[in-house]
């Protein structure tokens, strides 16, 4: 089953047989055994290429799932009990991960002095496996992955304003109210041109007429505090200038249903202690900070 992973993974026989460092014939030979045992061929196989048969496809999801609960069962315990040493990569949006995930890191290199860390904050989706990430903050619906997620809590999207800007324009009452309004979109929450909003009925979207639009929440937020327009974020990001009375909640009423947070790492990679050890220690202080918001 091993073999036969590696083989669809690494897209060769011969590259897997490098991954193991056994033979090629030695992995043909086990490909051949499995594929006899089970009684169905797995691979079509030619000079160039080989791809999966139905019964290949629905075979490796089961083999790749099972023996990353084999390897996590056998290196429970060891894992558990080494001491937590090397580099740690984590990767969490801009904003967030200055807010809350960096202080996480800050302690925690703090308490584990052997563990190196590279923080790496990006307003973008990175593949963990082929960027070398061991541990990712996501905010937003996960897709169907092979990842692990740990829910951390929720955060929701918010639409605010100056007080000034609202004196001089008016508050929106309901989101159609917003076609009659400048905007700010910070394009990291709101990529299109519609916002989302919630209610009664359901979902309504309300296509808004930017002023500006950029990817920066920082410049979005500054725009919005010198009384460009309205502007959606999520909670956390304009939380401080809300609470200062800098920006102004606007149309809570219809807010969208919360947008989950998950701490997330890949399955199928061997569990370290350093990284073990990051999620037994982020987890439950990120969700602390989650709930203030």
């Amino acid at each position: 089953m091993a073999t036969f992973v590696q083989i669809v993974e690494a897209g060769s026989l011969s590259a897997a047989a490098g991954r193991l460092d056994v033979s090629l014939t030695a992995v043909v030979r086990s490909l051949a055994g499995l594929e006899r045992a089970l009684g169905v061929r797995l691979l079509n196989r030619t000079t160039r290429r080989i791809a999966l048969t139905d019964e290949g496809r629905e075979y490796f999801e089961r083999c790749r799932r099972l023996l990353a609960e084999v390897e996590e069962a056998e290196t429970f315990l060891s894992a558990r009990q080494a001491k937590p040493a090397g580099k740690l990569a984590v990767t969490a949006p801009v904003m967030f991960g200055r807010l809350h995930v960096g202080p996480v890191v800050t302690g925690f290199l703090a308490a584990y002095p052997e563990i190196r860390a590279d923080l790496i904050l990006l307003d973008r989706v990175v593949d963990l496996l082929d960027e070398g990430i061991d541990v990712a903050i996501r905010i937003g619906q996960l897709p169907e992955s092979s990842l692990v997620a740990i829910p951390l809590g929720a955060t929701r999207r918010i639409v605010c304003a100056s007080p000034e800007y609202l004196h001089r324009h008016g508050i929106p009452a309901i989101p159609a109210d917003l076609v009659g309004h400048r905007c700010v979109r910070f394009t990291g929450v709101t990529p299109g041109a519609e916002w989302e909003f919630g209610g009664k009925s359901g979902t309504v979207r309300v296509a808004v007429a930017d002023t500006l639009a950029t990817n920066q929440v920082d410049a979005a937020l500054d725009a919005c505090r010198q009384g460009l327009g309205c502007g959606c974020f999520l909670a956390y990001q304009a939380r401080d200038l809300v609470a200062s009375g800098q920006l102004t909640r606007i149309l809570a009423d219809f807010e969208p249903a919360p947008v989950p947070v998950n701490l997330a790492y890949p399955h199928s990679r061997l569990l370290s202690s350093r990284v073990r050890a990051f999620v037994d220690w982020a987890v439950p202080r990120l969700r602390a900070a989650l709930a203030e918001d």
